[in-house]
């Protein structure tokens, strides 16, 4: 299979521009002959439902919720990025580019990333017309807070909300065009699965929530904005209904997967606190702004935070990088968190956390200050541990949070099946192995509102005259046989576990071998493992009730079952990619000083698998080769 990126050819500063002029366009009195599914109603899926609908589309949006604002948008509390440099501090397009290239270890493709970063002006723009309160200077303009990775400050925010008042944003635009009746809402309906007719994309089958029946939707085009993956994990910052159904559908189908091994592991959430916990707190990357993070210079401390003297701390990532500080990207925050966790210095009563302390942030500016940028997080940190940060450091520690991965795209967000598109977090483009903090919302709405809607019309254009192909069509019926009989062989299973069990079980082999540290012998090791609980979980898991009604035991263990065959393929693509680079840390791969050491010469690509037809058989990968011409290879450094 040859991967085309259709990358434009000519200076990166041109070649959006450039692009536009070059695809083929529909005609504005075409469009609405057009229809266009659009799965997810978050950031990405209700921005492209309600642009492709005031651009004339027929547009059905489809949610698994019984409304879009429960999209799990509305977590990414503290901000979005874009280069307005709004505080004169040497901002550009180039060098949030640049910092974003640097940041995802350079395994991201660099027109994407440039793409983005020249866009990113034009959503602040959009969502402020739109009436999204971003906070203000005393001025009255827009706010800068900074964020990991960058030493310029460019992540506009709205508190500890940004991600829920965009949702907003978006969502609104949305209702409109569904109040214009150009945007058909489609609640409580979850995709099972990509229906393609000759090779190519003709709509999908959905299961009603509520009362169990099976239907098909036709659409010359589909979109899938369905989010990340990261609960494969089972403890992570996701909402519990996460998950990568999708598009682990339409990889069955010949969607190529993309660098499935890119998870990023968020530095900043509140520890575990028992083995019965079924998810993990974020807490805003904003916060590392103003708190300092420590750890006793002891592996035998026991005295409160406020009574360890400050030669007894140790601030590791003010002295370990102090170019950055307590803001280096991510994945470093996080690996530098549990070495000092594993050497014995954690903090808490399970010794699995490090302190986040904004004494020195409140004896400078004052409590009202702090108060007023993080209010809503110090309540909800209080909330939840019993403990006021005002007073007793936060202990936080890294847990899963943002997948790098997922399917494989070309420039113009469509994947290997043609008229199959991918938006937001569910496609690979714009990361790289890591992604920087305040980054997910832009490209969300980038790709929602200033790509898609431009690059869709290039392969709709070759369908004029032609209508959706009819749901009684057989490709259509036979898919909605496999969805039936898929639900009706979990039902028949009658075994003795939950699939919570199972997703559980899955988490721990995923957490301990594919996440912050791998090695060769943990990923073999957790293949071989993921394969028996894999085995054991289509014998004995037991999903109580039946398919006719709401049932939220058959809805979860559809998830684990394609969370199982996720697992495999992270494991698999983690071994075959013998370096480290970003979030993916190989043990086997660092510097002396125990940075991730890339191998350009063996895996500067990305790496696009392809599903061979059931779980037992390997996958066939596929390279694209990764280009830089604009932000030279180097080694990372935040020292």
């Amino acid at each position: 299979m040859i991967l085309d990126s259709k990358v434009p050819s000519g200076p990166i500063q041109d070649a959006w521009d450039n692009h536009r002029f070059n695809i083929q366009l529909v005609n504005p009195s075409n469009k609405r002959r057009f229809k266009i599914i659009v799965v997810g109603t978050g950031l990405a899926g209700a921005s492209a439902s309600a642009t492709l609908a005031e651009l004339g589309y027929e547009v059905h949006a489809f949610t698994y919720h019984d409304s879009p604002r429960r999209a799990h948008s509305i977590a990414a509390q503290g901000g979005i990025n874009a280069a307005k440099n709004s505080r004169n501090d040497g901002d550009s397009v180039f060098r949030l580019f640049y910092d974003t290239v640097k940041g995802g270890d350079y395994r991201s493709r660099e027109a994407n990333v440039y793409r983005l970063a020249q866009v990113s002006n034009n959503i602040i723009d959009q969502m402020t017309a739109q009436g999204v309160p971003f906070a203000r200077e005393y001025g009255g303009l827009m706010a800068n807070r900074s964020f990991g990775g960058a030493q310029v400050s460019r992540t506009f925010y709205a508190r500890g909300q940004t991600g829920q008042q965009l949702l907003l944003g978006a969502y609104q635009q949305m209702m409109a065009q569904v109040n214009l009746g150009k945007v058909k809402l489609h609640t409580d309906q979850e995709m099972l699965e990509v229906v393609l007719k000759d090779g190519e994309a003709a709509g999908i089958v959905t299961r009603d929530l509520t009362n169990g029946q099976v239907r098909s939707h036709s659409a010359h085009a589909v979109v899938l904005a369905t989010g990340g993956y990261g609960n494969v994990f089972y403890l992570s910052t996701n909402a519990m209904a996460c998950n990568t159904t999708a598009i682990w559908r339409a990889h069955r189908k010949g969607a190529l997967f993309a660098n499935p091994c890119y998870t990023q592991i968020h530095p900043t959430c509140i520890p575990q606190a028992d083995e019965f916990q079924s998810k993990l707190t974020l807490m805003s990357e904003s916060l590392r702004n103003d708190g300092r993070i420590w750890v006793p210079r002891s592996t035998t401390e026991t005295r409160r935070a406020r009574d360890i003297p400050e030669a007894e701390r140790y601030y590791y990532l003010e002295e370990k990088y102090p170019a950055f500080g307590n803001l280096v990207p991510r994945d470093v925050a996080s690996r530098n968190a549990k070495t000092v966790v594993d050497a014995g210095q954690g903090v808490g009563p399970l010794k699995n956390g490090v302190y986040l302390d904004f004494a020195t942030a409140i004896g400078r500016d004052g409590r009202d200050a702090i108060e007023e940028r993080y209010g809503n997080l110090f309540e909800m940190y209080e909330r939840i541990t019993g403990e006021d940060p005002y007073t007793t450091p936060m202990r936080i520690y890294p847990a899963s949070h943002y997948t790098m991965g997922g399917l494989w795209v070309d420039y113009n967000l469509q994947t290997t099946i043609p008229s199959l598109y991918a938006a937001g977090e569910a496609n690979f483009s714009d990361h790289g192995a890591n992604r920087l903090g305040a980054s997910a919302l832009m490209q969300g709405l980038a790709d929602g509102y200033f790509v898609l809607p431009y690059t869709i019309g290039d392969s709709l254009s070759a369908k004029l005259g032609t209508e959706p192909l009819a749901t009684d069509d057989p490709v259509f019926k036979e898919a909605e046989k496999d969805v039936n009989d898929r639900t009706q062989r979990f039902l028949n299973i009658g075994g003795t576990k939950s699939p919570d069990y199972y997703h559980r079980e899955l988490g721990k082999i995923v957490w301990e071998h594919i996440g912050m540290g791998r090695n060769e012998a943990g990923l073999t090791q957790a293949i071989s493992e993921i394969k028996a609980i894999r085995e054991a979980f289509w014998k004995d898991v037991k999903v109580l009730g039946n398919g006719d009604s709401l049932n939220s035991s058959l809805e979860k263990v559809g998830r684990v079952a394609d969370f199982m065959e996720l697992g495999e393929l992270m494991a698999r693509d983690a071994l075959d990619r013998s370096e480290s680079c970003g979030g993916h840390f190989r043990e086997e791969s660092q510097t002396d000083e125990g940075e991730a050491l890339r191998n350009d010469d063996d895996f500067k690509h990305v790496s696009a698998w392809e599903w061979q037809g059931d779980a037992d058989t390997p996958q066939i990968k596929h390279k694209e080769e990764l280009e830089f011409e604009y932000v030279k290879l180097s080694q990372r450094s935040y020292k």
